[in-house]
């Protein structure tokens, strides 16, 4: 009883989806075109740039440059800076949960020999923010976008025209809340730089520039899976098997509940009723309750206003803090941390999250229309 009861901790996102998709079998019972359902080039893009990711992060390379560079800040602001940007930037190729996943505790450990607990709330909720806006620029920044890419087959151009207005502002914004830091003077020494496996950067580049052809549609999916695969076999067939297997399964999940939707006609006709002129608040709203991921799989089958729906789930994951499933991420380490006061972290999460959300909402509103 006690591993299931955590397992429903751990993934109750995926327990959902398998509930509304089983449910949804018995009005559509399983035939051929559940095949259809399924995204592969989606899924195989996930699961390969998850593991090439992992193969960075075990190669030592993102922990090597953040000692580095918060080791040369000389005062608090530019530190805070540093922590935060390293997540705004760093989420546009190594999604926004690993961003947060890799500089988050990084930051807990700089504040924390600093002396400085009580402002390491504000860095580690605009460290959230930023991995949640700074992802949205790019295809690969986090799991909604890559497959909303790929289902509306977007273009780069197209994407970035949509998304860049969007992620430019929220980097003047995430600026500015920084300098609430004051730039009192530190003396930080973090010991010596964490090691880099060198070897290992080269054979990671080369599978991330695969997966990026694959993007760009220069190369076919199931190429991209077949090299990753074969290479990592020979080289660290264990880092294959350390991607998140449970956000895959619930976008499989996802896909049957929104497939075997978009086939009950009444109920569809009325999502579709509902979304008609609204796409994008609708998904703002369904990333509030049902988080940005899942907003994107259900509501993208019901209508062809990519763009709204894109930034929808976007500038969706500000807000509460199932909006986006990283945000938990940051929740639980920061409450794990020496000194932690989860409370005063809510309320400063909350005032954050939802000042963004009104400013880059009416922004966004006003550029789609």
């Amino acid at each position: 009883m006690s591993v299931i009861r955590s397992f429903v901790r751990r993934e109750p996102v995926l327990l959902i989806a398998a509930l509304a998709a089983l449910v949804t079998c018995f009005f559509v019972p399983p035939d051929a075109h559940y095949l259809g359902y399924l995204d592969l080039r989606t899924l195989a893009l996930l699961y390969c740039l998850m593991t090439v990711v992992n193969g960075f992060r075990k190669a030592g390379l993102f922990a090597h440059l953040s000692h580095i560079l918060c080791e040369k800040a000389g005062n608090l602001r530019l530190i805070a800076l540093l922590l935060v940007m390293l997540c705004f930037f760093s989420s546009m190729l190594i999604t926004n949960d690993v961003a947060l996943l890799t500089f988050v505790p990084f930051a807990v450990v700089v504040m924390g020999m600093a002396h400085h607990q009580r402002e390491l709330i504000l860095v580690v909720v605009l460290q959230t923010v930023a991995a949640n806006l700074g992802s949205m620029l790019t295809p690969v920044g986090n799991p909604q976008n890559l497959y909303l890419y790929s289902h509306y087959e977007m273009g780069f151009r197209e994407f970035f025209a949509v998304t860049g207005p969007i992620w430019l502002l929220s980097l003047v914004l995430l600026l500015l809340s920084c300098l609430l830091l004051k730039p009192e003077r530190l003396e930080l020494f973090l010991g010596e730089a964490p090691g880099m496996d060198r070897r290992a950067l080269p054979v990671y580049l080369a599978l991330l520039a695969v997966c990026l052809l694959v993007v760009l549609r220069v190369l076919p999916w199931y190429w991209m899976l077949g090299i990753v695969v074969l290479v990592l076999l020979f080289y660290d067939r264990k880092i294959l098997l350390k991607a998140d297997f449970m956000l895959l399964l619930t976008f499989v999940a996802f896909f049957i509940f929104s497939g075997n939707l978009s086939r009950m006609t009444k109920v569809a006709d009325a999502i579709r009723g509902l979304m008609t002129g609204r796409e994008f608040l609708s998904a703002l709203l369904a990333s509030q309750v049902i988080s940005n991921v899942p907003a994107a799989l259900l509501l993208s089958g019901f209508t062809d206003q990519a763009h709204a729906l894109l930034l929808g789930v976007n500038v969706g994951g500000l807000g509460t803090p199932i909006a986006s499933l990283a945000s938990l991420i940051s929740l639980k380490l920061y409450s794990h941390s020496e000194h932690a006061h989860t409370g005063r972290f809510l309320a400063v999460f909350t005032v954050f999250n939802l000042a963004f959300l009104l400013l880059l909402s009416a922004v966004s509103l006003a550029l789609l229309h």
